[in-house]
């Protein structure tokens, strides 16, 4: 999920391709990917991965994809008919990838592996900062330097999806529980709950403090302007 604070379009990243859902009905973006992987750079510039849709000449899996349009189209990068990355994270270095392993890049074409290595379900990072955030079926696991080494956040409740916005960071249980973090994921609070199961995430800082907070379940876009502590359907002004 990818939200631009200018305008604050909320884009999600689907297995049928890039949607816009703050459009009514919502709009799609682009061809048809499976995007098992994306990540937002700048407002319209990302980063992905999967498999190709009808009708795509590029190869299955895709590798690193990377679109400067919005998502309208993409250009190959590395890794193609080779990886499939299931978690991507951007950062002011490079981006992190988990294809089974995970992987550091500077510039989207030479890829080296992670200090540590573990099996990674979700990456979260932010274009302008070091800090990024792995969720995994064991805890936590948070990197201050862009994915080169990593470190366990041992008090940090288990997370399925998270996100980061600066120092701010926000996350989810499975049990639809939300948290935040001040602190750049060091350390969490417990806020209110979305009902659904989660398939993704995404945060704002909107007053230096308050998080606004938006959650993607199978059904529904939820949207909290309150520190994730109550949520509402997301509603288009757009038609």
């Amino acid at each position: 999920m990818s939200v631009d604070p200018a305008t604050n379009r909320v884009l999600l990243a689907t297995h049928d391709g890039l949607f816009d859902v703050s459009a009514s009905p919502a709009v799609q973006i682009g061809p048809s990917i499976d995007l098992m992987g994306f990540t937002a750079a700048a407002p319209d510039e990302f980063y992905a991965s999967g498999h190709p849709g009808p009708g795509s000449d590029l190869p299955d899996p895709v590798g690193l994809i990377r679109s400067t349009d919005g998502g309208r189209t993409w250009q190959p990068l590395s890794l193609q008919g080779e990886s499939d990355f299931h978690a991507l994270a951007a950062t002011h270095g490079g981006i992190v990838g988990f294809d089974g392993e995970l992987k550091v890049t500077d510039d989207g074409t030479e890829w080296q592996p992670s200090a540590e290595q573990f099996p990674t379900h979700h990456l979260a990072g932010s274009p302008r900062g070091s800090i990024v955030l792995a969720t995994t079926e064991k805890g936590l696991q948070r990197s201050a330097d862009g994915g080169a080494t990593w470190a366990t956040v041992g008090h940090a409740p288990l997370l399925v999806f998270t996100a980061l916005s600066e120092e701010k960071a926000a996350g989810i249980g499975p049990d639809g529980r939300v948290y935040t973090s001040s602190d750049g994921g060091v350390s969490w609070v417990a806020q209110g709950s979305v009902e659904g199961e989660a398939s993704a995430i995404a945060t704002q800082v909107i007053d230096g403090s308050t998080q606004r907070i938006w959650v993607a379940t199978h059904d529904s876009v939820q949207v909290s302007n309150d520190n994730g502590q109550t949520f509402t359907a997301l509603r288009s002004s757009r038609r």
